[in-house]
C-alpha cells in the first residue's frame, strides 16, 4: 500500500500516465515526420548536383533525425502534468542528448565541407600540387576541429550539473595551478595539436606526397591530429606521430612539384662507343612512354683501372614513373651492349711477362695458343 502511493506521488492516475505516453508518442511522431518531409524536400532540391549543400543535407540526415524530435519533446514536456523531480531528470536528459546531437551536427558540417573539398579539388590530374595542399589543410585543420568540437561539447554536457559548475568556477579561481597540472598532463596532447596546425599552415607534408622515412619510401595516405601514415612502396604502413615531420629531416620528393630526375649508372670497357650508347639511349627514352621530354643525358662520370662509369640522366613526370623508367633503362641498355658491343662489357686483360724462362713461357705461349685456337 506504501508502494501505491508513492507511485500515486508521481502519477497521480492512469489517464494523466496515458496523456503523457501519447503527448510523448506524438511529439516524437511530429518530429520525426518533418524530420523525414524537410530531408526530402531538400534532397529532392539538390538531385544532381554537388555542391556543399548537398554534402551538408547528407551529413546532417543523421543528427537531424535525433535533433528535431527531441526539440519537439522539450516544447512538450514542460506541458505535461509530472512530479517536479521527475521533470527534472526528464529535461537533463532531454539537454544532455540536444547537446551531444548538435556536437554531431557540427561534426557532420566539418566532414561535409571535406568532401566538398575533395570533390572540388581532385588528385587524379598529372600536376595535382595545388589540390593536394588544399586537401591537406582542409583535412589536418577538420581533425583539430573535430576534436575541439568533441571536448566543448563534452564540457558543455557537464557543467549542466552543479556539482560540475562548482568544480569548474574552483579551478578557474586557481587557474595557475590548473594551468600547470593540465598542461603537464596534455603536454603531448598539445604538442600534436601544435604540430597540425603548424602542418596545415606551412605544409612540409601534403597528401599524396612521395616521401623517404626512416630509410622507408611511400606515399603521405593519412594525416590525423596525432600521427601520419606512410604507405610504403610494398603495401606496407608506417605509422609516424606528427611531431616528427616538424623536428626530424625527411625527403620529400614532391614538395614543389611532382617530376623527378632519375639516373642509372652503367660500368663498361673502355673500348665502349660513347656516342653510340647515347644515341640507344634517346631512342629507348621516346619509346619507353614514361619520360616527360624534359631532361635526358649520357655522361663519363667516372673512370677505374679496369672500366669506365656512364651515367644516364632522364626526367620524369612523378617518382613512381621515375623509378619504373630508370629500371626499363638499365634493362634495355645492358640489352643492348650484349647484342651490339659485347666486347665493351667489364672485363678483365692479363699480360704474359716475356722474362720467364723457355720453359714457362713454351708452356705459357701453350696455353695461349689453347685459348685463341
Amino acid at each position: 500500500m506504501i508502494e501505491f502511493r508513492s507511485l500515486a506521488v508521481f502519477y497521480p492516475d492512469w489517464r494523466n500516465l496515458l496523456t503523457i505516453a501519447i503527448v510523448i508518442a506524438g511529439a516524437l511522431l511530429v518530429g520525426t515526420a518533418a524530420h523525414r518531409l524537410l530531408f526530402v524536400l531538400g534532397l529532392r532540391a539538390v538531385r544532381g548536383r554537388h555542391g556543399l549543400f548537398t554534402s551538408l543535407i547528407h551529413f546532417a540526415e543523421a543528427p537531424g533525425r535525433v535533433i528535431i524530435p527531441v526539440l519537439g519533446l522539450l516544447s512538450a514536456v514542460p506541458w505535461l502534468r509530472i512530479a517536479p523531480g521527475t521533470l527534472a531528470i526528464l529535461l537533463r536528459a532531454l539537454e544532455l542528448v540536444l547537446i551531444a546531437a548538435l556536437g554531431w551536427l557540427v561534426i557532420g558540417a566539418l566532414n561535409a565541407l571535406e568532401e566538398f573539398v575533395a570533390h572540388k579539388y581532385t588528385v587524379d590530374a598529372v600536376d595535382n600540387l595545388a589540390a593536394r595542399r588544399t586537401r591537406t589543410q582542409v583535412e589536418v585543420l577538420r581533425h583539430i576541429a573535430v576534436s575541439v568540437v568533441v571536448i566543448v561539447t563534452i564540457s558543455v554536457m557537464l557543467m549542466t550539473f552543479p556539482n560540475v559548475r562548482h568544480v569548474g568556477e574552483s579551478l578557474f579561481a586557481s587557474a595557475g595551478l590548473a594551468a600547470v597540472v593540465a598542461g603537464l598532463a596534455a603536454r603531448t596532447t598539445l604538442s600534436s595539436l601544435l604540430a597540425g596546425i603548424q602542418i596545415a599552415l606551412t605544409q612540409p607534408i601534403s597528401l599524396d606526397d612521395v616521401v623517404i622515412v626512416e630509410g622507408e619510401w611511400g606515399w603521405i595516405e593519412e594525416i590525423t591530429t596525432t600521427y601520419v601514415v606512410v604507405r610504403v612502396w610494398d603495401l606496407r604502413r608506417l605509422v609516424v606521430p606528427l611531431s616528427y615531420f616538424i623536428e626530424k629531416p625527411f625527403q620529400n620528393w614532391t614538395r614543389r612539384t611532382a617530376d623527378l630526375l632519375g639516373t642509372v649508372f652503367l660500368y663498361t670497357d673502355y673500348t665502349v662507343p660513347v656516342d653510340h650508347v647515347r644515341r640507344e639511349l634517346h631512342n629507348i627514352l621516346e619509346r619507353s612512354g614514361m619520360w616527360d621530354g624534359h631532361v635526358w643525358g649520357l655522361q663519363v662520370t667516372n673512370t677505374s683501372e679496369r672500366s669506365i662509369e656512364l651515367r644516364a640522366l632522364m626526367s620524369a613526370p612523378s617518382g613512381p614513373k621515375a623509378w619504373d623508367l630508370r629500371c626499363h633503362v638499365r634493362e634495355k641498355l645492358i640489352e643492348f651492349l650484349q647484342h651490339e658491343y659485347p666486347q665493351s662489357l667489364p672485363r678483365v686483360r692479363a699480360d704474359i711477362n716475356p722474362s720467364l724462362n723457355g720453359n714457362d713461357a713454351g708452356a705459357h705461349e701453350g696455353l695461349g695458343a689453347k685459348a685463341h685456337g
